[in-house]
């Protein structure tokens, strides 16, 4: 169990990971206009906005694949607890596809390091 909980752990790292690419790197680019619905002004005004909250996502993934590398289920706790809080506040404040995407996965992962 511990290693599907470490797995499931590591796939949520991975996702921030790929949110910090399409936060820093490709949000006025046509991939992460698409993505995201954003028309190319609108995406050229929040660039910063964006990048920043991809650095975000990147301490995500940080603190999630040193809790994997550790060993540690308390650091995997508060992690992934602030993973599925971002989902929830996502979910609220922009649109429930946040919740899918990013909170989901952050409970199913929770739940196996408990069950761990």
């Amino acid at each position: 169990m511990r290693i599907i909980a470490d797995a499931a752990t590591a796939l949520v790292a991975l996702l921030h990971l790929y949110f910090l690419v399409l936060e820093m790197f490709l949000w006025t680019r046509p991939f992460g206009m698409k993505t995201f619905g954003l028309t190319p002004e609108f995406a050229a005004a929040s660039r910063a906005l964006a990048a920043n909250q991809g650095l975000y996502n990147g301490f995500i993934a940080a603190g999630l694949a040193w809790s994997v590398f550790l060993g540690s289920d308390p650091i995997s706790v508060f992690f992934l607890g602030c993973v599925i809080v971002a989902g929830i506040f996502g979910a609220i404040t922009v649109s429930r596809r946040i919740f899918w995407v990013q909170g989901v996965p952050g409970i199913v992962a929770l739940a196996l390091v408990w069950l761990a």
